[in-house]
């Protein structure tokens, strides 16, 4: 699957590589008194670009440059832009 493909709702997204060009903020918040954080980076393949939301401990597992495989991964929309995340049962890889 590419990322020209995507649509918003859909699931079990297989991306098989993808270079993180961007990684946003980090932005700490509290639900149900529980504290976390959440981060923005932004994917790219040869059909073009999607930000993928990423949180707590998969924020430190990332950076700049990495090639990531996604699997089982979930489109939203947030603003009118699609917006990849690993919802609730999909995972990602750093390749190596």
């Amino acid at each position: 699957m590419k990322i020209s493909e995507l649509v918003p709702k859909q699931g079990n997204v297989e991306l098989e590589e993808v270079e993180v060009t961007e990684k946003g903020e980090i932005r700490e918040f509290s639900k149900f008194g529980k504290p976390g954080r959440v981060c923005n980076i932004t994917v790219k393949d040869d059909t073009g670009s999607v930000q993928m939301t990423l949180w707590n401990e998969q924020i430190d597992e990332v950076k700049e440059g990495d090639k990531l495989k996604i699997t089982d991964g979930w489109v939203g929309e947030w603003q009118g832009e699609k917006q990849l995340s690993t919802g609730r049962n999909g995972k990602f890889e750093v390749l190596k």
